[in-house]
């Protein structure tokens, strides 16, 4: 019987590479995504997911990030011991849709097709709350060209990371001054 790695996504299973002579079959889950409701406008929202301090206070280490806010723009978070980690926006559709792809590979690795991830949020108004609903998408952990294993891990360390992330911006979003 062959074995064969496979990534899924959620649309459908995939084969993903050949097999490595075990009896298990590798699942890569592809993406992960997050919704939470903030208290605050779409607007104020906006602006805390795409301000330089803001963006360094609720995704860095605190220090405001360098970012080219336009499609093809870099964008550098400094994540203190990690390093600095680029990232190119990839969509910037005030105030609904921001995206940007980061690298999976090494601190200071420009995101390239095989190394990175598509990070997307996506912000509508909330008409239950009067408050902003946002989603945030991570994708493409089952195309990384990364070992299988590797690639597991950085989706499973990033899907227990984002929480954390995503509880920080909506408290920075509530508590600035309007």
């Amino acid at each position: 019987m062959r074995n064969h790695l496979v990534a899924y996504t959620a649309v459908d299973v995939q084969p993903f590479g050949s097999a490595f002579g075990r009896d298990e079959v590798a699942v890569i889950p592809d993406s992960i995504e997050r919704t939470i409701v903030i208290n605050a406008s779409v607007e104020r929202v906006w602006s805390v997911l795409t301000e330089p301090a803001f963006l360094g206070e609720w995704f860095g280490n605190g220090e405001p990030v360098k970012i080219d806010l336009r499609p093809g723009g870099l964008l550098l978070f400094d994540h203190g011991v990690h390093g600095v980690i680029p990232a190119r926006v990839e969509t910037v559709e005030p105030p609904h849709t921001f995206s940007w792809r980061w690298s999976q590979g090494a601190a200071g690795e420009e995101p390239t097709d095989s190394n990175a991830t598509l990070v997307e949020f996506t912000l509508i108004a909330d008409e239950a709350s009067a408050g902003t609903r946002l989603t945030m998408t991570e994708s493409g952990f089952a195309r990384l060209g990364l070992p299988v294993d590797e690639a597991a891990d950085r989706h499973r360390a990033n899907s227990l990371n984002w929480p954390g992330k995503l509880d920080r911006l909506r408290t920075q979003c509530e508590h600035i001054q309007a």
